[in-house]
């Protein structure tokens, strides 16, 4: 059976005191939620240490928003897979829509940063989608089969059996247009086909998230779709309501 999942990405929000109030409203809530549906938040660097202590003895697991491809080094601004682990972190988004677009990561150093963090014990969210450009081009599913195709050449189809996959179509986010729920199903299912090519058991039992602007008034209609297993959740994770209420969508 797969895991069901809701993750939080902070990106560059948040201070201590806003941090502490968000999670002191969130834990109590999900903390009375069944137990087959996995919940974190991916947190800035500098604030691990702090939610680390304020997730102990909880169901929310801990994860970092980015990963450098390498073990040390001279390399200034990084953050390796050995000191997340030193913070408990469980998670690590790879190859996020913001990372490829605003800073130039190609699809072979997210399948870098993907291995290392899992020869690191960490479970990887690798982050996979289309532009509008790309979308309208028709080269949706092309687009995608090639990010995925650059981790398994790289890692091996099995090697998402010990990694989540989030399917964030950059079209329609912050640009006004939506997805639909069967849009979303579509390129889900299409994702889930493509590692059947190679693995049906890695298939089967793969988690795929939705990264599309999930709220509370649209995740029980996501989450209702067969291939749907969750949502990578951004600005929406941010508002305790509404991240209690999308959690909740997935948990019912």
């Amino acid at each position: 059976m797969r895991k069901k999942m809701v993750a939080g990405n902070w990106k560059m929000h948040g201070n201590l005191a806003e941090n502490e109030q968000l999670l002191n409203a969130i834990i109590p809530s999900l903390s009375e939620l069944r137990a087959n549906v996995q919940f974190a938040v991916c947190v800035p660097f500098p604030y691990l240490s702090s939610v680390q202590n304020l997730l102990q003895h909880t169901n929310i697991a801990l994860g970092a928003q980015n990963v450098s491809q390498f073990d040390k080094g001279a390399y200034t601004g990084e953050v390796s897979v050995a000191m997340l682990n030193d913070f408990g972190c469980s998670y690590v988004i790879v190859g996020h829509s913001e990372r490829r677009m605003l800073y130039g990561e190609s699809n072979a150093l997210v399948a870098d940063k993907y291995i290392a963090a899992q020869h690191g014990k960490l479970i990887p969210i690798l982050c996979v989608g289309e532009t509008l450009e790309q979308r309208e081009a028709g080269i949706t599913e092309q687009v995608i089969q090639e990010q995925l195709r650059a981790v398994t050449e790289k890692a091996g189809v099995d090697s998402l059996s010990k990694a989540v996959i989030a399917y964030e179509p950059v079209w329609a986010i912050g640009t006004g247009k939506t997805a639909s729920p069967q849009q979303a199903q579509d390129i889900h299912a299409s994702i889930r086909q493509g590692i059947a090519i190679q693995s049906a058991d890695v298939a089967d039992e793969l988690t795929i998230l939705y990264g599309g602007s999930v709220k509370a008034n649209n995740a029980s209609e996501l989450f209702a779709m067969p291939d749907i297993d969750g949502g990578l959740i951004g600005g929406a994770s941010l508002i305790a309501d509404e991240f209690i209420a999308i959690s909740r969508a997935l948990n019912n």
